[in-house]
């Protein structure tokens, strides 16, 4: 027992002490980081189900650093960049979120559960009833997905990379990991983390953005009166049949990401309940929660901590912005076109987080005007920027992914 020193004993400290400054500061910091998203996650401001298990998830991997065979520093946790068959297989005996990692995330499977479950949430009738001005909404929404790809290439990211990053633009995080997992396998993780850190953007910011842009007046117009067609359910069904069928035709790629979406709307607008429940709710919460404690464990130092990633939160940051500016671009010229009936903030709902952009512009609306109600366009350009997303990731997949050998 003389032999036994404090360090010894605790590695986490020990690690952290032996670890070069960069690092050292990098994994307090992360672990503070993650303190404050599950503070910001249980005061609802921003995403309790994703935010609280990627904080602690976050906090814990860069806490619970140890020395591992050689000397080497690591997790018991997941480690994102085995690729080696064997060794892959003898890894998922020991981390423990290795075979969730493996068998779920890095192949894209968590990003359809989690678009099945928001398919049976969408209402495609809002789509349906103003289908020309909830696209014309999303197209101007798209413009941070579009204009960071050459500024990325620029900075230095191949065209694979840019392509990955700028998909953080529509707002979308299964898109992001898909286009990334696909585009930019190398970059995948820090991708994918930025995408979904950046997400809180869209809660905390959008709604300064919009109150600084757009006067308390014009925020308040109402659209109560523009109710549309009504729309059935043997009309939407069929809807989501076609368009499915359509988009999988001109974008294999994303086959899998259409067909999820489209099957829970299908299953939603079917009234099969018991599917609806599974989806909307096992589905979707679970796939959720897991992939908030993926992405946490993966938020290590040393995998964060490279100068390419800085790139990234900035570019995620701009594509996000130019996004939001560009939605409410498009508002505004419905403001004018319609007469200055149009309420403009509802261009800031064609980012596709859904809902949540919706409801930002719902609820900045009904604060200028307590009559206001938007909600139904809101979400007429929600879903149209989901479809959106999912096209323009598709395109850049097919335009830049190395052809499959056979």
């Amino acid at each position: 027992m003389e032999g036994i020193h404090f360090l010894d004993l605790f590695q986490g400290i020990a690690t952290l002490m032996a670890s070069e400054p960069k690092i050292m500061f990098g994994r307090i910091f992360l672990m503070l980081l993650g303190f404050l998203l599950i503070y910001l996650g249980s005061r609802n401001i921003l995403e309790p189900l994703l935010m609280i298990p990627m904080g602690l998830g976050m906090s814990s991997v860069n806490a619970g650093v140890m020395f591992l065979d050689g000397n080497k520093m690591g997790t018991l946790f997941v480690d994102p960049l085995m690729s080696d068959p064997i060794e892959l297989m003898n890894i998922m005996q020991i981390d423990w979120l290795q075979p969730i990692y493996t068998l779920t995330f890095s192949n894209g499977l968590i990003a359809c559960l989690v678009f099945m479950g928001i398919g049976v949430l969408l209402d495609v009738g809002y789509v349906m009833a103003r289908p020309f001005q909830s696209m014309f909404i999303a197209l101007f929404a798209e413009l941070g997905t579009i204009a960071v790809f050459p500024i990325a290439v620029w900075l230095g990211l191949n065209p694979g990379q840019a392509a990955a990053v700028a998909t953080i633009g529509g707002a979308d995080g299964p898109m992001v990991l898909f286009t990334s997992l696909v585009l930019a396998k190398d970059l995948f993780v820090p991708i994918t983390v930025v995408g979904y850190l950046y997400l809180g953007l869209t809660y905390g910011a959008y709604p300064y953005l919009i109150k600084w842009l757009v006067p308390e007046r014009i925020r308040g117009i109402s659209m109560a009166a523009d109710r549309g067609p009504k729309i059935s359910r043997s009309q939407k069904l069929t809807f989501a049949v076609v368009a499915c069928t359509l988009l999988c035709l001109l974008f294999p790629v994303a086959a899998p990401l259409f067909f999820s979406l489209f099957v829970g709307v299908a299953v939603r607008e079917s009234g099969i309940d018991a599917f609806t429940k599974l989806l909307g709710e096992v589905f979707l919460y679970a796939a959720t929660f897991f992939l908030g404690l993926t992405l946490g464990v993966l938020c290590e130092a040393n995998t964060l901590l490279e100068p390419t990633v800085l790139k990234l939160l900035l570019l995620g940051m701009l594509a996000l912005t130019i996004s939001a500016l560009g939605g409410l671009l498009g508002g505004y010229i419905l403001y004018f076109w319609s007469g200055r009936k149009f309420n403009p903030i509802i261009g800031i709902a064609g980012v596709s987080c859904v809902p949540t952009t919706a409801k930002i512009v719902q609820k900045v609306a009904s604060a200028a005007n307590a009559g206001a109600i938007v909600m139904p366009q809101a979400l007429g350009a929600n879903i149209s920027g989901v479809i959106t997303t999912a096209i323009i990731a598709a395109t850049y997949v097919a335009l830049l992914r190395q052809p499959i050998s056979m």
